[in-house]
């Protein structure tokens, strides 16, 4: 007889890192420095808020200061690998006993924690008592299988692009970025603001920032299938464009949009606490199922979109992949014909009573007059060690650097590359 251990939390990454990691490094991280900006009025915000009648696009007139702290966040979340009680394989050794258990109920997503990597433990709200992050996959109706960690990795690197654009808007600006298979940094060019009000000015590096933000997770979907690894053990392909993957870094940019325009993340303790209801909100909206109800969904497509037999990090343990890349996404459903040709359609009919018509999400080019991806380029370079992971695409598009205008075809190669690959193992399990 076999047992299976299924944990909800932390992933499978976050168990082997936790193995290993000292406490000293744990309280490390534990006291890492928290960030925060403030508003300063300037001198015609003030005049304007004496008058009779202020004017409200000029009391927004204000300058922000303390960006000294603001680093952009260190390193992505473990990713939630798609599919649930998969087996796990460090390096060649199976490890026995084990399924790791990967979705979890709305009302169990926990306190944000920007920048958690892969430990936190923040309040939740002002007057409550700390707790974790819960990360790990969620099934909507309207917007199929989210990916909490993806979705909070975007709304902080937003959040955290935003202020630094803003300071700097207009200007010719270089920000520097985590690297991942090399270099990445953020191009700004210099254009002209002197048209924009103030309120036109904050909007405007709200959508910079969400726009590059997403492009930030684009990059790292392709840095994943080109060998990036953030613990040299774990392959990091199996989780290289996972279906779930870039719909929920979309969503954590609209989120963080949502949070820059309610002025609710001017200090990371403001914007962990409201980031919680915002996202929990979301979620909802979006009409999520039970975990039971996410497992069975998964045991649904299990051969069709995952495979069971096939261990973590297995590359082809994922069998369907989304390369499509790009400023407007569809999630991915179920469909209702498969739920419904398998045992566990007593438990999934409810979700069936009406039609689930998937929420497209989509992020502007265009604001406040400005073409954001004329002004705002995301570059990469790629270093020696992962060249030969390029092979199969043309030199010219990527061995000088390109930037994210390349991103669609470059996945359009990794596509046809993975339908090779997938099609040489079907033949080679056959044999």
């Amino acid at each position: 007889m076999t047992t299976s251990f299924n944990v909800m939390r932390p992933n499978v990454i976050q168990l082997v890192k936790v193995a290993t990691f000292s406490c000293g490094v744990m309280l490390l991280i534990a006291c890492s420095q928290h960030w925060q900006v403030r508003s300063s009025p300037t001198d015609a915000a003030v005049a304007e808020a004496l008058t009779a009648q202020p004017d409200r696009s000029v009391l927004a007139s204000t300058e922000l200061n303390g960006f000294s702290s603001l680093a952009m966040p260190g390193d992505v979340r473990p990713c939630c690998a798609f599919g649930n009680a998969q087996k796990v394989k460090v390096g060649t050794l199976q490890v026995p006993f084990f399924r790791y258990a990967n979705t979890l109920d709305a009302n169990d997503i926990g306190a944000h924690a920007f920048d958690a990597g892969p430990f936190s433990y923040v309040k939740a709200s002002p007057d409550g008592s700390r707790s974790g992050e819960n990360n790990g996959q969620i099934y909507t109706r309207l917007g199929g299988f989210i990916d909490l960690a993806h979705v909070r990795d975007t709304a902080d690197n937003t959040i955290i692009l935003f202020y630094k654009i803003y300071k700097q808007l207009g200007k010719e600006v270089k920000i520097e970025l985590p690297p991942e298979i090399g270099p990445r940094y953020i191009q700004l060019k210099s254009f002209n603001i002197e048209q924009l009000e103030p309120l036109q000015r904050w909007n405007l590096a709200a959508d910079m920032a969400a726009r590059l933000g997403y492009l930030m997770a684009e990059s790292h979907e392709i840095a994943q299938w080109h060998g990036y690894r953030s613990w040299a053990l774990w392959s990091e392909e199996v989780s290289a464009y996972s279906p779930e993957d870039i719909y929920s870094n979309m969503l954590g940019a609209k989120i963080a949009v949502a949070l820059i325009s309610n002025n609710l993340a001017m200090n990371q303790t403001l914007f962990n606490q409201h980031m919680n209801g915002w996202l929990t909100a979301a979620i909802n909206k979006l009409e999520p199922v039970t975990a039971e109800q996410t497992d069975a969904l998964f045991d649904v497509i299990d051969g069709d979109w995952w495979d069971s037999n096939e261990p973590l990090p297995n590359k082809f343990m994922l069998l369907k992949r989304h390369y499509a890349l790009g400023d407007v996404q569809s999630p991915y459903l179920v469909d209702k014909k498969a739920a419904q040709a398998h045992a566990h359609w007593p438990l999934l009919a409810p979700l069936y009573q009406q039609d689930n018509e998937a929420k497209q999400l989509s992020l502007p080019r265009y604001s406040q007059g400005i073409d954001i991806d004329e002004v705002a380029k995301l570059w990469l370079f790629i270093d020696d060690k992962f060249k030969a992971n390029f092979s199969h695409i043309p030199a010219d598009m990527w061995s000088n650097g390109f930037t994210n205008e390349f991103f669609l075809a470059l996945s359009a190669y990794n596509q046809i590359e993975d339908d090779k690959q997938l099609k040489a193992k079907r033949l080679s399990d056959k044999s």
